[in-house]
């Protein structure tokens, strides 16, 4: 039984997803390392969402109303801790969710899937049952993408993921939004928006901001894309780490 007076109380929550999704098949034992690698980061930023981080939320929002063929792909960890999100934000945008993993067994895109269905996601990719083709030069389990999602797809949203599929998908000339914490990883550095913060925070945030900007002027959500330099967001969101410091 956790204790609500603790001081990271919000923190062991998490924890607890995380070693309750291992526990039942959802998670790789590496996504636990993971999970705490990036809880390190969070305590750099201040463990909330910054005004820099907020402004990608919404960037990211308008790029999900003006793509024609986006898609959700998610792992182990982004089902442990965000899938009743995910499902939601499937549901706003009438988008698939596409399964992908490092560390693929039928046993777990069984598991992974049965959550998403549970949730009444109508449209669940990569599964077993999938038709798929390679992602060129990338070699590996996580190669494979379904013929009607990521294939397809003009805009990738890739939560907590490994930079050298990021740099792949990129440079097939797809738009990547990626969730990290660390500003300097491969998957930062490759996409076309990066969120700097915690995916627990940002899929509810990414979900309300659709919901704003789905009332916009198609004009103003575009200028919203054309100020955005992912650059610019990255050093905004390193020097936010470094003011934690001063």
């Amino acid at each position: 039984m956790l204790n609500k007076d603790h001081p990271r109380y919000q923190s062991l929550v998490y924890r607890e997803k995380i070693v309750e999704a291992h526990e039942n098949g959802i998670l790789a034992d590496s996504g636990m390392i993971a999970h705490g690698r990036g809880e390190t980061f969070d305590y750099l930023i201040g463990e909330k969402t910054t005004p820099n981080s907020q402004n990608t939320i919404d960037v990211a929002a308008c790029y999900f109303l003006t793509r024609k063929h986006p898609v959700l792909s998610v792992n182990g960890n982004t089902t442990a801790l965000v899938s009743e999100d995910i499902a939601k934000l499937s549901e706003l945008l009438d988008i698939p969710v596409e399964i992908n993993l490092y560390y693929r067994t039928p046993e777990r895109i069984e598991n992974i899937e049965r959550v998403y269905k549970d949730l009444g996601v109508k449209e669940i990719l990569g599964t077993d049952e999938d038709d798929f083709i390679d992602t060129p030069n990338l070699n590996g389990p996580r190669s494979p993408v379904s013929i009607e999602g990521i294939k397809k797809s003009d805009l990738v949203f890739i939560p907590l993921e490994d930079g050298d599929r990021a740099e792949k998908l990129y440079d097939l000339g797809k738009d990547i939004i990626s969730v990290d914490l660390n500003p300097l990883s491969r998957t930062a550095q490759t996409s076309t928006v990066t969120i700097v913060d915690n995916i627990v925070r940002v899929i509810p945030a990414l979900i309300e901001s659709v919901k704003k900007y789905e009332n916009y002027d198609k004009t103003d959500i575009q200028e919203k894309i054309d100020l955005f330099n992912n650059k610019t967001n990255l050093n905004i969101a390193i020097k936010d780490i470094i003011k934690r410091f001063e």
